[in-house]
């Protein structure tokens, strides 16, 4: 295989990620028009049309879905031996790194993956951006973020997935206003905060409705930021993760947690990034030292 073999492999599997020629062209650093000749010796060669323009993207067809695979962990491969030598030094380490999380994300896993930054002796610039769930996938393929935790199942080859931590809900209300013991009447009288399930927690809601609890919910709320403070001074009631539940009663201790009377488990929350062939040494650390610092013990042994 030549040089220019690998090049129009790697141009493949660029575009199969960004679908998009322009996109293809800014990460490989060559012309639009470069990037179209490869696509144009690639069809020759594979005997088919491997991507359809419709609109703004280049859709692949069942024939370059069927060679992602294979080319993608080719190229990763070879990417690993040439670049197996170096050793990344994150000590002293200052680019720049983006974080994608949800609002409840950031309360939870920002201040351990800060703490173990400052452990290794490494001052990177962070940037925390704000996805809604069905905006992932693409802001890691384009690269405006390097890594994402979500609830959010997203399958597609495209990606690098691993677990996190499972995910229990739970109730959550002020100590001056407890909920009785858990029971199928728990919640009979009580008002509920909804929140947006923009960050792809959607348990809650449909727990709400399926318990026909809907028309109890008083306050729809677009971010779970203040929701602690808002029970501490009402009596109203929210469902959300246990491991969040944990956070807000460290921070107001008068808030208390209880069981809820039905099965209670959710998607799992889930680490995500570009795969090997795409990421950086710096992009390949941060991701083992998040998944080291915010991962449940349940899952620390798989990763």
């Amino acid at each position: 295989m030549t040089f220019t073999d690998l090049n129009q492999l790697r141009t493949f599997v660029t575009l199969y990620e960004l679908r998009s020629v322009t996109g293809a062209a800014r990460r490989l650093h060559v012309t639009q028009p470069t990037v179209s000749h490869s696509l144009k010796r690639l069809r020759e060669r594979f005997g088919d049309e491997l991507f359809r323009r419709e609109g703004n993207d280049m859709v692949p067809t069942a024939k370059a879905t069927q060679l992602f695979g294979p080319l993608h962990n080719a190229l990763a491969q070879i990417d690993a031996t040439v670049m197996g030598s170096d050793v990344f030094e994150p000590t002293g380490f200052s680019g720049e790194l983006v974080l994608g999380l949800t609002s409840i994300g950031e309360q939870t896993f920002l201040p351990p993956i800060m703490t173990a930054l400052g452990r290794v002796g490494a001052d990177p610039r962070i940037q925390v951006e704000r996805l809604d769930s069905d905006e992932v996938e693409s802001a890691l393929i384009r690269g405006t973020i390097d890594l994402a935790l979500t609830v959010s199942r997203i399958a597609t080859p495209r990606l690098w997935r691993t677990h996190v931590r499972s995910v229990e809900y739970v109730a959550l209300s002020s100590g001056s206003h407890p909920l009785p013991a858990t029971g199928p009447d728990m919640f009979e009288g009580r008002r509920f905060v909804r929140v947006s399930a923009r960050g792809g927690h959607v348990y809650p809601v449909q727990a709400l409705t399926e318990h026909d609890l809907m028309s109890q919910v008083v306050l729809t709320m677009e971010e779970y930021g203040t929701v602690p403070a808002v029970l501490e001074a009402t009596d109203l009631v929210v469902l959300l993760p246990r491991h969040v539940a944990g956070v807000f009663c460290g921070w107001f201790p008068r808030l208390r947690i209880a069981e809820l009377p039905w099965p209670a488990q959710s998607t799992p929350v889930e680490l995500y990034t570009r795969r090997e062939a795409s990421l950086s040494q710096a992009q390949r650390w941060f991701r083992s030292l998040v998944l080291d610092a915010v991962a449940a013990d349940e899952y620390k042994s798989q990763s």
